[in-house]
């Protein structure tokens, strides 16, 4: 992943829903100016649910395998999203297969849904064909606190 977009995973429910946090920090380098100040771009909003959903596959498979998005049916950006906001994130799988989940969920800052995104489709392939799965392992469990 060129940008690490998930700080915490916070719940999981195997093979159902994850819950997820990102804290966004004005160091990072991705931030638009806009004339009301800096902005998350949109379509990184949409990468933290999608990185949210990834980690909801590896953690249900174990880390053999990881998603690679394919598709976003419908997707609505409701808010800017500035430095120093935490995204609270929500995936929830609508349905799985071995070679494809569809996920939908919602980025929340505060009591603002800044993202609603749904039948978010991707091809589930084998984690190793682009990290080393114990790297991915120890991501993983230091997004759980397992590690700790």
């Amino acid at each position: 992943m060129l940008f690490q977009l998930t700080d915490r995973i916070v719940g999981y429910e195997p093979g159902r829903e994850i819950r997820a946090r990102k804290l966004t920090s004005r160091s990072e380098p991705y931030w638009r100016q806009t004339p009301d100040g800096p902005v998350m771009p949109p379509p990184l909003v949409l990468e933290v649910l999608c990185q949210a959903g990834a980690w909801l596959v590896m953690l249900d498979t174990d880390v053999a395998r990881r998603a690679a998005l394919l598709s976003v049916a419908d997707v609505r950006f409701t808010g800017p999203v500035r430095p120093g906001d935490v995204l609270d994130v929500t995936a929830t799988v609508e349905s799985a297969s071995d070679e494809m989940a569809v996920v939908s969920g919602t980025v929340v800052v505060g009591d603002r849904t800044v993202l609603e995104a749904t039948d978010v489709m991707c091809a589930l392939i084998d984690t190793a064909e682009l990290d080393d799965p114990a790297v991915t392992r120890r991501q993983l469990a230091a997004l759980t606190g397992a590690g700790q």
